[in-house]
Formats: C-alpha cells, structure tokens, sequence
C-alpha cells in the first residue's frame, strides 16, 4: 500500500470514529434530557413516555403515609388541575403541604410515580418552572 493510501485511510478511519463519538454523545444527551411539565399540561396529556420533572403546590391535606412502609402519596396542583403523586424514600425536610415543589419520576396510568422530590429552600424561594406555570394558569383562570 502506498503512503497517501495509507494517509487517507487513516485520515477516513478518524472521520468514521469522530462521527461515531458526535452520534453517541447527541444520543446520550437526549436521553438525559429531564422536561418539566405542570399539572395543567399532564392532565392535557401533554407528558413524555419517559422521565420528566412535576411541579406545583402540594395540595393541602392530601398526604397520606402507608403504614410500616417509605410510600408517600400527595396531590400536585397548579390551581387548575391536579395530578395524584407516589414517592417511596425519605421525603426532604422542607417538604410539607402548600409548599411548592418539583418532583422527577414518570407517569404510570394518572399517577406519577417520582423517584426523587425537590422542595424549596426558604419561604421566599419558588423553582422558576413552578412560579411560571403558576403564573400562567392564573393568567388562564383571569381570562
């Protein structure tokens, strides 16, 4: 084989491989991707098949505890709708009713099961998602 041949088979072989990388790493941050939705959109069937983040305001007097066991369940709303959450672990400290939260996890049948809950850190704070999905169904509500 002559030197430029090998050259541009070596040169071909680096194309082939960076592309491959592009591909996988394209690949692998799509499916990282986590989209937040607020109960208004999910009850529209809005929600992906896949993992997404949850947010509102935990209704009040909706949390229940199994006995003898970590499940939780509560109501998320966004003053529109509301859409019945389950969580089995350890709940934040900070987590409590009229609290606004964001729960990651994914929808099975009209529950969404979240494998992980976000409460906010201080009374002033709200996650932007939640303070704008909020904002906008008032806004709805207004009209």
């Amino acid at each position: 084989m002559k030197p430029r041949r090998q050259r541009m088979l070596l040169v071909g072989l680096v194309l082939v491989g960076v592309v491959v990388s592009v591909t996988l790493a394209f690949r692998a941050f799509r499916e990282n991707l986590v989209y937040f939705f607020s109960p208004t959109q999910v009850a529209a069937g809005e929600a992906p098949d896949r993992a997404f983040r949850l947010g509102g305001m935990v209704v009040e007097k909706s949390v229940t505890r199994e006995p003898g066991s970590l499940t939780v369940q509560f109501a998320l709303t966004d003053f529109a709708k509301t859409v019945p959450v389950s969580y089995t672990g350890l709940l934040p400290d900070l987590f409590r009713e009229g609290q606004g939260i964001v729960a990651i996890g994914r929808l099975q049948g009209d529950t969404f099961v979240a494998d992980e809950v976000l409460a906010k850190h201080d009374e002033n704070y709200m996650p932007p998602e939640v303070k704008e999905a909020l904002a906008k169904t008032r806004e709805a509500q207004a009209q």
